[in-house]
């Protein structure tokens, strides 16, 4: 910080060089800038608290096996059945509580339009739980 001792006229002043004051203050305030959200992040934990010692897991849910051939022979758990016993089947498997599981397992060469159709029975009947199984050949 220089001190200017003279003006042009002869004259002393005392005044103080702002500029490297200012380049200072520019220097902190942006050091500041980018320390300081690294500061506040917070970890946080969305762990449940374990279980206590009594508790105990409900049992698994049931599975239903649903499988589609290549000729649009629909197996339920591994017994053919034609489209009308299916819907059965499938109302009588909505109403219960807990609802169970349907794998459906789909032939490779298997019709689009038989897929369509056993969705759309599922649905339509309540059964909620629906997933496809062994779809590595697709």
């Amino acid at each position: 910080m220089a001190i200017n001792a003279a003006k042009a006229d002869g004259q002393s002043y005392s005044d103080i060089n702002m500029t490297p004051l200012i380049d200072v203050m520019l220097v902190l305030l942006i050091i500041f800038i980018i320390t300081i959200p690294s500061q506040t992040h917070a970890v946080k934990i969305d762990n449940p608290l374990p279980p206590p010692p009594n508790f105990v897991p409900p049992p698994p849910p049931e599975v239903i096996d649903l499988s589609i051939d290549f000729d649009g022979t629909l197996l339920w758990n591994k017994t053919p059945v034609d489209r009308k016993t299916l819907q059965g089947y499938i109302y009588t498997e909505a109403q219960k509580s807990p609802q169970p599981e349907v794998h459906i397992t789909v032939d490779k060469f298997a019709k689009y339009e038989k897929v369509a159709q056993t969705l759309a029975d599922l649905q339509s009947r309540g059964l909620k739980k629906i997933g496809f199984v062994n779809n590595d050949f697709f």
